[in-house]
C-alpha cells in the first residue's frame, strides 16, 4: 500500500492589503471627488506589492488592480476639481456690485 502524500507547508495566504486596496479602489472610481480613497488604494495597492514581491503574500492582480484603479481615480478627481473651479470661476463676475 502507497504512503499517503504529505500536505507540504501551509498555503500562502492572499494578501489583506491587496483586498483592501481593490475596494477602495473601486469606491475611488464611484467617489472620484472623495481622494481618500483613491490615495488609499495607491498607498495600500503599492504596500500589497511590496509584501507580495518578497514571498510572503498571494494576490498580485488584485493590488496591481487597486493601485492601477488609485491612480485612475486621483487623476479623474483632480480633472474633476479643475473643471469644477474653473466653471465656477468664469461664472463668477468681480465686478458685479458697480
Amino acid at each position: 500500500m502507497p504512503g499517503q502524500p504529505g500536505y507540504g507547508g501551509q498555503p500562502q495566504q492572499t494578501s489583506v492589503l491587496g483586498i483592501i486596496s481593490l475596494v477602495t479602489g473601486i469606491l475611488g472610481i464611484f467617489c472620484c471627488t472623495w481622494f481618500i480613497f483613491s490615495i488609499a488604494a495607491t498607498v495600500l495597492g503599492f504596500l500589497a506589492k511590496k509584501e507580495i514581491d518578497e514571498g510572503k503574500k498571494t494576490g498580485r492582480g488584485m493590488a496591481m488592480a487597486g493601485l492601477i484603479l488609485g491612480i485612475v481615480g486621483i487623476v479623474i478627481g483632480v480633472v474633476l476639481w479643475v473643471i469644477l473651479i474653473a466653471s465656477d470661476n468664469a461664472s463668477f463676475n468681480y465686478y458685479s456690485d458697480l
